[in-house]
C-alpha cells in the first residue's frame, strides 16, 4: 500500500511539463543544427533528404501540370479530328445515297424505256424492278428528298405488268 501512496504523491503536471520541455529542446536543437549545417554548406543527412524530397515534390508537381496541359491540347485535337471525321463521314454517306438513288433511278428508267421499245421481260424481272422502286421510295423518304422523275416510268411499268398478269407472260 505504501507504493500506491507514494505514486499518488508524484506531481503529474510537473512530469508533463518536463517531458514537453525535453521534446521542445530536442526539436529546437535539431532545427538549429539543420539551419547551421545549411548555412555552412554541409547539410546533415536528414536535412539533405528533406531538401531532396522537397525538390522531387516540386518536379512532380511541375510534371503533373505539364501533363494536364498536354492532355488539354490532346483533347482539343481529338475533338477537332472527331468533327473532321464526322463531316467526312456525312459527305461520304451523302455521296453513297446519291449514287444509290441514281443507280436505282437509272435501272427503273431503263426498264421502262426498254418496255416502251417492245422488249419483253419475265415476271421475276418485273418483281425485281418493283422491289427496287420500293427501296428507291424508302431512301427518298429517309433522306427527305422528292421523286419527280420516276413516277411516269413506274406508271408505264405497272400498266404493262398488270396486263402481263392478266394475259400471261
Amino acid at each position: 500500500m505504501n507504493e500506491l501512496a507514494e505514486l499518488q504523491k508524484i506531481d503529474i503536471l510537473s512530469w508533463l511539463i518536463t517531458g514537453f520541455l525535453i521534446i521542445s529542446a530536442i526539436n529546437s536543437s535539431a532545427t538549429i543544427i539543420g539551419k547551421f549545417s545549411e548555412t555552412i554548406g554541409k547539410p546533415v543527412k536528414w536535412v539533405r533528404k528533406k531538401q531532396e524530397d522537397h525538390c522531387l515534390l516540386i518536379k512532380t508537381s511541375q510534371s503533373l501540370d505539364e501533363l494536364w496541359e498536354q492532355r488539354k491540347i490532346d483533347v482539343e485535337q481529338s475533338i477537332k479530328h472527331d468533327e473532321i471525321l464526322r463531316d467526312d463521314l456525312k459527305k461520304l454517306t451523302d455521296m453513297f445515297v446519291d449514287k444509290s438513288i441514281d443507280d436505282m433511278r437509272y435501272e427503273i428508267l431503263d426498264f421502262a424505256s426498254s418496255l416502251s421499245s417492245g422488249r419483253t421481260y419475265s415476271k421475276e424481272q418485273y418483281d425485281h424492278v418493283l422491289n427496287i422502286y420500293e427501296k428507291y421510295e424508302k431512301i427518298l423518304e429517309e433522306n427527305h428528298l422528292s421523286n419527280g422523275k420516276v413516277n411516269t416510268s413506274m406508271e408505264v411499268i405497272r400498266e404493262i405488268y398488270k396486263d402481263k398478269l392478266k394475259n400471261g407472260f
